[in-house]
């Protein structure tokens, strides 16, 4: 059997999930009466600290959704150039939300608060106001970085002091809460909104939730389906993000674990391009004798699966469905093509 480690949005939905969905209380979520999407909202929010929560087809387009919540057509959001929100959203803040969009150089988690205090753009001098930062907690083309609490509680005095929004993309949220600690929150209580995702390492096949004030909520409703994003009897979806929720969190710490055994084995190679904390591996190939293509090509021929992110950037991702034991076979195999 193929041992899939491109990323963990290819998780299956286990037998007590699909059961979940299978005996789910369902109504029409449009007009609202969607007992068990209705619970799920109230739930997330809850965790989070916050009024209220959308549930989303997409993390896409949840993050979307928040950003036109904060940022208006012609102003400014400002992330890191490795941001998935500007990286892999089709350009959806200028194509749905009217944004602009600036960078600061990708560092992954190792953000600089006083440098992004440097960038943001006031009102008035005929520049276009910053009105919003985005961060991604964990980060993905960082390699599942984690940003420490500190660095988001000084991100917050300075979104506080230029009087602008703070959004986290926290598509892996709950894998920093559990290699940190962090409570959920504590995250929610820095941020204006958030976007967490039920379809990466939680297992649930689809889903996304935004997370804000109450009136934001509202506002966002509308933005959903404008998007094409209002769905009818979606309590079969949600039954398993409330599943996800109850009984996949804490398993999390499994994944890293696995993670740092497969880091451990191929760290003598000094393809590895950053200190794991997660249950994402992230690989340099720029001083490899082969090139992230060949290694993809190379580990398929011998029934693993490796996510090519640029030419000489590669990435390995566990989730519950990679056993233990495929790590292990996927650790030897790696060594042997490495």
């Amino acid at each position: 059997m193929l041992i899939d480690l491109r990323s963990d949005t290819v998780t299956r939905p286990t037998a007590g999930m699909r059961e979940a969905m299978a005996t789910a209380e369902v109504g029409d979520d449009v007009y609202g009466e969607d007992p068990t999407v209705n619970a799920l909202e109230a739930e997330v929010a809850a965790l989070f600290g916050h009024e209220a929560a959308l549930f989303c087809p997409s993390g896409s387009m949840a993050n979307q959704i928040a950003l036109q919540l904060l940022v208006p057509p012609g102003a400014e959001l400002l992330c890191d150039a490795d941001a998935h929100v500007v990286t892999y959203e089709m350009g959806a803040a200028a194509a749905y939300g009217g944004m602009t969009s600036r960078t600061w150089p990708a560092v992954g988690a190792e953000i600089d608060p006083d440098g992004v205090a440097g960038m943001i753009r006031p009102d008035g001098y005929w520049a276009v106001p910053t009105r919003a930062i985005a961060v991604e907690q964990t980060h993905n083309r960082g390699g599942g970085g984690v940003i420490p609490l500190a660095t988001l509680r000084e991100l917050r005095q300075v979104a506080d002091a230029a009087q602008v929004a703070l959004h986290c993309d926290g598509a892996r949220i709950w894998h920093a809460h559990v290699a940190d600690g962090v409570p959920l929150a504590t995250y929610g209580a820095l941020f204006d909104t958030l976007s967490v995702c039920l379809s990466k390492g939680l297992g649930a096949p689809v889903g996304s939730l935004v997370v804000g004030a109450a009136d934001k909520i509202e506002r966002a409703r509308v933005i959903r389906k404008r998007m094409g994003g209002g769905l009818r009897q979606a309590g079969i979806l949600a039954a398993a993000g409330r599943y996800a929720l109850a009984h996949h969190v804490d398993r999390l710490a499994e994944d890293h674990a696995k993670a740092a055994r497969l880091a451990e084995a191929i760290a003598p190679f000094g393809v590895l391009a950053a200190t794991v904390r997660t249950n994402l591996v992230p690989l340099d190939l720029t001083k490899a004798p082969l090139d992230a293509p060949a290694l993809a090509a190379a580990a398929r021929a011998e029934g693993v699966l490796v996510s090519v992110l640029g030419p000489r950037t590669a990435r390995l991702v566990t989730h519950m469905d990679v056993t233990d034991d495929a790590v292990t076979r996927a650790a030897t195999i790696l060594t042997r093509i490495f």
